[in-house]
């Protein structure tokens, strides 16, 4: 839990003694070699988490997302909240506007319009089962079953893209 609440922003114990005489050892986090990249779902993700579905986070909403992030969480519960993050529309389904978000984001822009529409009709084609254009997350569950690494969704995104080219 200390490095849970470390990383909301509470302070950790400071090197010291306790009241009960028990030495408490403050550990720095290692200096990182380059500064680790930026998500950029970060603010989705957040949205996604909070009560309020605008990123004001409660120490609980973190506890929440924190757990189900953890390598623990059951695979259904990580696909459920991963449908939830790439619904950008909050439809409960992931649409082609959600999906040219989505590869937005995950490409840093660096695909042009046309690579980026080639890769979201792939997506649609491959995973929409009821063909109507969109996925819901029964379709949303279907793709990432196929798809061991879903989690790494760059991965298959890259895949996804060499294949489209």
């Amino acid at each position: 839990l200390l490095p849970a609440s470390g990383r909301y922003g509470q302070p950790l114990p400071q090197a010291g003694r306790t009241a009960q005489g028990r030495h408490i050892a403050a550990e720095s986090p290692p200096e990182p070699s380059q500064p680790p990249p930026d998500n950029p779902f970060r603010q989705r993700i957040a949205e996604v988490f909070s009560e309020d579905g605008e990123g004001n986070m409660t120490l609980d909403d973190f506890l929440d997302m924190f757990s189900v992030m953890s390598e623990m969480a059951p695979r259904d519960l990580k696909a459920y909240y991963a449908f939830k993050i790439y619904d950008f529309n909050n439809d409960d389904y992931i649409c082609k506007l959600d999906l040219e978000k989505t590869v937005n984001k995950l490409t840093r822009k660096e695909l042009t319009p046309e690579e980026v529409c080639l890769v979201c009709n792939k997506v649609i084609d491959e995973a929409d089962l009821d063909n109507d254009g969109k996925l819901s997350l029964e379709d949303f569950q279907h793709m990432i079953i196929r798809a061991p690494d879903f989690l790494s969704f760059k991965l298959v995104l890259k895949k996804v893209v060499s294949l489209c080219r």
